[in-house]
C-alpha cells in the first residue's frame, strides 16, 4: 500500500535538542558563575551531563525510572561528579533548563525544507515523541513547525514510551492511519527502529549521530534531505 502518513520523532530528528540543550545549559552555567565558584570548565561539565542524561533517558524509555527521577538526578548527579553536593542548585538548573530551553529553537539542518517538500507531495504528517508533554507541543509551536502536523503524540499522554507498541497504536488511531500506509522517521535505534519494526510499521533510521547501525533492507539516512530518496 502507498505511504500516506509520515510519523516523525521530534528531538534530534527535527528539533535539534542536543544543540538547544547545550546552549541552554551554557547560559545557566555562565549566569550562575559555576566556573568561577567551583572551578569547573563548562565543556567538561556538559560532557558529564550529556553522558548522565543519555543514560537516564535510556532508563526512562525502558521503564526503569520515571520522569521525576530523571528530573531529580540529571543535574544533581552531574554536579556531584564534580564534588558539588547541592540539591537546591541542581533543582534550580533543572527547573530553569525546562523553561529556558524553549528560548532556543534551532532545527536539525534541512528540517523545514523537508517538511515543506513532504507537505507539497500531500503526505499527512505527525509527531510521535518520547519527550515530556508539557514541552513537546511548545517546541513545535515556538520553532514554527507545528503547522505541518495533523497530530502530535507525546508519551506522557499515552503513559508509555517508544518502543512500546501502545504509543504507536495510539498515534495511528488518533490520525486514522494504518500500519500499511504509514512510515516512521526517527534517530533512536531502540525507540524508533526496533519499536516501529516490532509494531509492524515501516521505518527510516535517521543516523544523525553517525552510529553506523544498520541491517539488511533497512532505510537509512544521515541527512534529512535524503528522505527524498524514499518518499
Amino acid at each position: 500500500m502507498k505511504i500516506q502518513h509520515i510519523f516523525f520523532d521530534l528531538d534530534n530528528t527535527l528539533w535539534d535538542h542536543r544543540r538547544n540543550a547545550y546552549l541552554t545549559i551554557k547560559d545557566l552555567f555562565e549566569k550562575e558563575e559555576i566556573g568561577l565558584k567551583y572551578n569547573i570548565r563548562f565543556e567538561e561539565f556538559h560532557s558529564v551531563y550529556h553522558e548522565i542524561n543519555e543514560k537516564l533517558w535510556e532508563d526512562i524509555r525502558d521503564g526503569i525510572i520515571d520522569k521525576e527521577y530523571l528530573r531529580k538526578h540529571r543535574f544533581y548527579d552531574t554536579f556531584k561528579s564534580f564534588g558539588v553536593d547541592d540539591p537546591e542548585l541542581s533543582m534550580y538548573f533543572e527547573e530553569h533548563f525546562l523553561d529556558k530551553i524553549l528560548n532556543h529553537n534551532e532545527l536539525v539542518e534541512g528540517a523545514e525544507y523537508i517538511l515543506e517538500y513532504l507537505k507539497a507531495k500531500s503526505y499527512t504528517l505527525h509527531i510521535i515523541s518520547n519527550g515530556f508533554k508539557e514541552v513537546t507541543e511548545r517546541k513545535c509551536i515556538l520553532s514554527g513547525i507545528d503547522r505541518y502536523f495533523q497530530t502530535i503524540t507525546s508519551a506522557d499522554t499515552v503513559g508509555v514510551r517508544k518502543p512500546r507498541p501502545e504509543i504507536f497504536e495510539y498515534s495511528l488511531n488518533l490520525s486514522k492511519a494504518t500500519k500499511e500506509n504509514s512510515i516512521l522517521i526517527g534517530d533512536d535505534w531502540v525507540a524508533d527502529v526496533v519499536g516501529a519494526q516490532n509494531f509492524g510499521m515501516d521505518v527510516i533510521f535517521f543516523d544523525v549521530f553517525k552510529e553506523n547501525k544498520s541491517e539488511e533492507g533497512l532505510k537509512v539516512i544521515t541527512h534529512l534531505l535524503q528522505i527524498k530518496e524514499y518518499l
